[in-house]
């Protein structure tokens, strides 16, 4: 059987979040054993907010959710990689992707 080994990161592990179709990396959020049941349950990305100490469930305001179609556990346990399709943009910027900005630009 497969598990998450959710020691290794005090209670948390990175999931990367991933478009199904594109395979476009749309962001980076953290779980624990408790969202990642509830997304389990609702087929609706769940994660722990660091600075908000709560579950929060993504498009829960925006309206942007995440259909998880997939989830994946690396190797060694510790991360996950959910394949989901995005409702609009998956960044809190408006942008599709969290990551539309090369660490080069000015």
């Amino acid at each position: 059987m497969i598990k998450v080994d959710f020691e290794k990161g005090n209670g948390l592990v990175p999931a990367i979040v991933q478009d199904v179709h594109t395979k476009e990396v749309l962001m980076l959020g953290y779980m624990n054993e408790e969202s990642l049941k509830k997304t389990l349950e609702t087929k609706l990305a769940t994660y722990w907010s660091r600075s908000r100490n709560e579950l929060w469930t993504k498009g829960e305001t925006s309206g942007h959710y995440q259909h998880v179609k997939n989830i994946y556990v690396d190797c060694d346990e510790d991360t996950l990689l959910l394949e989901v399709e995005q409702d609009g943009a998956a960044c809190h910027t408006g942008h599709r992707s969290c990551f539309y900005r090369k660490l080069d630009e000015q």
